[in-house]
Formats: C-alpha cells, structure tokens, sequence
C-alpha cells in the first residue's frame, strides 16, 4: 500500500509538474509571436543596412547596440511604469490599446502605400531614432507588452520580449549578410508580409481594446 500510495503520489507530481511546463511554454508562445511581429526586424532591416552603408564595421556595430539598448529602456520603462503612466494621465489601458492600434494600422498602410513607415533623417542619432524608438520598439510594441502583461505573468512577458530583442539584435548585426542573401527585393517582400501582419494585429489590438472598454464584447 505504502509503495503504490507513493507512486501514485510521484505520478501526481509529475503530472502537474508537466501540467506547469506545457502551460508556461503556452503563454511564452502566446507572448513571443505578437511581439515578434510587432518588433519586425525584418521589417527594419533595410533602415539598418542604408544607415550602415557609409560606416566602419565597428560604427555599425555600434549603432546596433545603441539601438538595441534603447529598445531595451523603452520597452522596460513602459512594462514597469507604463500602468503608473497612464493612470497619471487618466488614460485606460483599452483607449491605449486603440490609439496604438490606429497608430500601427497608418503605419502599416502608409508602408503598403509608400514602402516606409517614417521618415528618418541622416542627422539624427539614427541609433536611438528611429532604429531604437519607434521602428524596434514603438507604439505597437509598447502596446503589446501593456496588453500581454494584463494577460499573462510578468516573468514570461519578460523573457518573451528579451528573446525578440536577442532576436532582433542578431538579425541586424547580421544585416549586411543577410541583405546580400535575400537581396533588396527579398527583404523589400518580407517586409511587405509583415506590414500585413501588423495591420491585422492592429486591427486586434483596437478590438481588444474596445472588449476592454465594454463597448464590444467578442472572443479574439
């Protein structure tokens, strides 16, 4: 009795070990893709290889990690304070959410439209704006974390956002690379793809936000 009542127990453990993996791999998943999509370093990259082209290797390293850094405080602010900041403000996390939205879906069209999200100029920091803020993390971004941590425990927003930023981060200290793999028009087309997908996640995101505010009530 003993040794099958301390089976049956281990059997239980085990169970709901598995139970809490497959669930956190669950929500890590759930908050790795949007971000992923919404960071779009594809989509960024052509902006990462014409301001590199007239630098050294060191300087466009450089210039990467800035940006990334940047990314990295922005993104962190926002998730930590950003409930505080919009409470100052007397603004809701649904009518952020919308306003976000509306903002990435004239992004996303103004790309489909233009071939570029915003106009950048040379004399600018191009590290900090706008390869950091808004093209790695901007308003879609930071809408995004705002809405996943509503949703999902704070540690898996983390790490998912930490591994989009390696991510990104790796893509473009491998830009020239993989700009003469994929050529201008490979990246021009994946970029394409992804101002598609952003436009429905900002279609997403506005809906959320309306669920949020009780003005719709619908499953996304």
């Amino acid at each position: 009795m003993t040794t099958e009542g301390g089976s049956y127990i281990m059997s239980r453990q085990f169970h709901c070990g598995s139970n809490i993996v497959g669930d956190w791999w669950q929500s890590f998943v759930l908050c790795f893709v949007p971000l992923f999509i919404v960071i779009d370093a594809f989509g960024s990259l052509p902006v990462v290889i014409t301001f590199g082209e007239d630098m050294q290797p060191r300087q466009r390293r450089n210039m990467v990690h800035v940006a990334m850094l940047t990314a990295v405080v922005v993104g962190l602010a926002f998730l930590f304070f950003g409930r505080f900041i919009l409470g100052v403000m007397g603004v809701s996390v649904g009518a952020f959410a919308i306003a976000g939205g509306i903002i990435l879906l004239a992004l996303s069209v103004r790309y489909v439209m233009t071939g570029r999200m915003v106009d950048a100029v040379k004399e600018e920091i191009v590290a900090v704006v706008p390869i950091g803020t808004p093209l790695t993390v901007g308003p879609a971004t930071i809408t995004t974390l705002l809405l996943l941590a509503s949703q999902f425990a704070l540690p898996v927003v983390l790490v998912a956002f930490g591994v989009n930023v390696v991510l990104a981060w790796a893509i473009f200290l491998m830009g020239n690379w993989i700009g003469r793999l994929l050529g201008r028009g490979g990246l021009r087309a994946v970029s394409r793809v992804f101002s598609l997908l952003l436009a429905a996640i900002a279609v997403t995101m506005m809906l959320h936000g309306l669920n949020l505010l009780g003005i719709l009530n619908i499953e996304l």
